[in-house]
């Protein structure tokens, strides 16, 4: 029987979006099979966070950063590297945890720190270049830069402090055979490519009774027909499109019964984008003369916006929703389809989660979406990829809420097999774990102190000369 493994996790921030849900499914993933795991973390806020990251389910081990998470708005990359080296600091005491390997994450910066002064092996997960993220809007084979060229400067060492990182795991993964192509052609020293391992889910979480009783499912239910959009209240994630086809299909579709749509999705009021996103949206649903709420979970403490409230309005704004909410939304029998608004996206857990529940799903035709959903042929579909266009949103949801009961129930046992099989827990703990174990195969990293004191000293010159700004 092979050793069981004690495996640390390293992610900055354990809020709620793919990312985190990715860390903490995994990780639920390698204690099932027997291995010893710890989340490490700069940010934790019970508020706002997943429910098995504060019930004790998963041990998380909150380091607070001296630093803040921005300066004015600004210098949010360079803070997030000091924020993890700081906490890398304190696994790096002699008297702290040992560990066999670590597990990274959306940052690389510690990745040649834990290799050379911890003496362990590093599996790093690589969600999409941040250098992609933070330079302009991509599009696979094209990247359309909008960034002035003070910012261009800033990022420059940032981009390749990231690549030069990164290169130096012992294991590299990827969310998507997509995200494998991109990192393959805006890394070109790395000459590994990816190993594609999915994001699982926890397809049991979707099977448990749903107490109707509970105000906060109360609140969210009802038997007028749902269309459903699970995306955090950011300005890429295109939340827009929802209200745009949703409008546009009530508008042609004058025989239509009433319907409702129901935004969900991760809001952080400390951050602006969120802030800013949420008005527009607010603003959208007003000029389309729809009624509208906004809600959160009894769980969150976020301070509401001013909003009306209808008995049963046309937007429902769900914010830092429950576990139960959501899968109360996503199994609900008045629950029509999904709309997966980004464009682009790495890989998006959404779809497959509403797949697992037997969902419709209506996305984008680019990034991750179409390796999770089948869209042709028709016989063989999951749900439906479209451009990003309102109008041809609108067409196919009009195609969706007009199925039979058979064309429903063919489309939801396709969906279901297709998530068990390709995207289950089970599947993505077995992947990591085996490139866990590969890792640990490679023996004891060897030591570039030189090379890596010099690369902590450009950071550390980083940060003083930012201080004098």
């Amino acid at each position: 029987m092979s050793k069981a493994l004690r495996v640390a996790f390293i992610h900055p921030d354990l809020g709620i979006g793919g990312a985190e849900r990715l860390v903490v499914d995994a990780a639920i993933g390698l204690q099932a099979l027997g291995h010893s795991v710890i989340l490490y973390t700069s940010h934790h806020d019970i508020n706002h966070c997943f429910e098995e990251t504060r019930n004790g389910q998963l041990e998380v081990r909150y380091v607070v950063p001296p630093f803040p998470r921005s300066i004015m708005g600004k210098f949010h990359i360079l803070l997030a590297h000091a924020r993890q080296l700081h906490l890398v600091l304190h696994l790096l005491w002699p008297w702290g945890s040992k560990y066999d390997v670590f597990f990274v994450d959306l940052l690389s910066t510690c990745v040649p720190f834990l290799r050379t002064f911890a003496w362990t092996p590093v599996v790093f997960y690589c969600h999409f270049p941040d250098k992609l993220l933070a330079n302009g809007e991509f599009v696979e084979g094209n990247l359309n830069e909008r960034v002035g060229l003070l910012k261009r400067i800033y990022r420059y060492p940032m981009d390749w402090l990231e690549e030069v990182t990164t290169r130096q795991a012992d294991v590299i993964l990827s969310n998507s055979n997509f995200t494998a192509r991109v990192f393959a052609s805006y890394f070109p020293s790395i000459r590994r490519t990816p190993t594609t391992v999915y994001p699982g889910i926890n397809i049991s979480a979707y099977e448990t009774l749903i107490d109707a009783s509970d105000p906060d499912i109360a609140n969210v239910s009802s038997e007028t027909p749902t269309l459903l959009s699970l995306n955090r209240f950011e300005k890429k994630k295109n939340v827009a499109l929802a209200i745009a086809s949703f409008a546009s299909l009530r508008a042609r579709l004058s025989e239509l019964p009433k319907m409702r749509l129901v935004l969900g999705g991760g809001y952080d009021p400390r951050l602006e984008d969120n802030r800013q996103t949420l008005s527009a949206l607010i603003d959208l649903v007003r000029s389309h003369s729809l009624t509208f709420n906004v809600t959160t979970a009894s769980s969150s403490s976020i301070q509401l916006p001013l909003n009306t409230t209808p008995n049963n309005p046309d937007v429902l704004f769900l914010l830092n929703f429950s576990t139960e909410q959501r899968t109360a939304l996503l199994t609900a029998t008045s629950t029509r389809a999904l709309l997966y608004t980004p464009a682009n996206e790495h890989f998006g857990i959404v779809p497959v989660e509403a797949m697992c529940c037997g969902l419709p799903v209506l996305a984008c035709n680019s990034g991750g979406p179409t390796e999770s959903i089948v869209n042709e042929p028709a016989a063989e579909r999951t749900g439906w990829l479209c451009p990003p266009d309102p109008e041809l949103w609108a067409d196919a949801l009009a195609e969706i809420v007009s199925m039979t009961p058979a064309e429903r129930l063919a489309i939801s046992r396709r969906a279901k097999e297709r998530a068990r099989l390709l995207f289950g827990m089970d599947a993505m703990a077995s992947r990591i774990e085996h490139a866990l174990r590969a890792a640990v195969a490679l023996g004891t990293p060897d030591s570039r102190v030189i090379w890596w004191i010099m690369v902590l000293g450009f950071i550390i010159v980083s940060l003083l000369s930012l201080r004098v700004m």
